[in-house]
């Protein structure tokens, strides 16, 4: 996000968190030693300026590099939250929420950490306007949530871990 501050907690589910660190681990071990040998490989041909296997190679590594920069820094501020809240009745990080809006539509999604999102799988983040409306509410709660596209009126009709 650039322009302005964007909050993103340091929270990460136990999957997550094995998610990234398994990313680390193949970039490091497996893509990023294929990468650098198809480089020397590409190297060894002669001419570089004009040689696109050397080009796209490199340009491949520093997205690598970057990926492992960025993962490395990320593992180290991320705290695993790997345990139910003491008060499972009402909406903390790790819950599966299910919603109902004012015009009988239900819908269902999974407080996450920022780095875990992933809409096909309704996962939404923490820090997203929905997640921070339904924060401490509990089943039957009505919550108001301000989007881009004006705001929504839902009632919570589950929550579960």
């Amino acid at each position: 996000m650039t322009g302005h501050a964007y909050r993103r907690s340091p929270y990460i589910t136990p999957e997550g968190h094995k998610s990234l660190s398994d990313e680390l681990s193949y970039l490091w071990k497996t893509k990023r030693p294929q990468v650098t040998q198809a480089v020397a490989d590409a190297a060894a041909m002669g001419d570089r300026s004009e040689n696109a296997e050397y080009i796209y190679g490199k340009k491949q590594l520093r997205q690598i590099d970057a990926r492992i920069r960025h993962l490395s820094k990320r593992l180290g501020e991320l705290k695993v939250i790997d345990r139910k809240p003491a008060d499972t009745s009402r909406v903390f990080f790790g819950a599966w929420v299910e919603l109902e809006d004012d015009k009988g539509n239900v819908y269902e999604y999974r407080i996450v950490g920022a780095d875990e999102i992933d809409p096909k799988r309704n996962f939404i983040s923490i820090d997203s306007p929905m997640a921070m409306a339904l924060l401490r509410k509990t089943d039957g709660d009505d919550v108001t949530v301000s989007r881009p596209s004006g705001t929504s009126a839902f009632v919570i009709l589950s929550i579960r871990y």
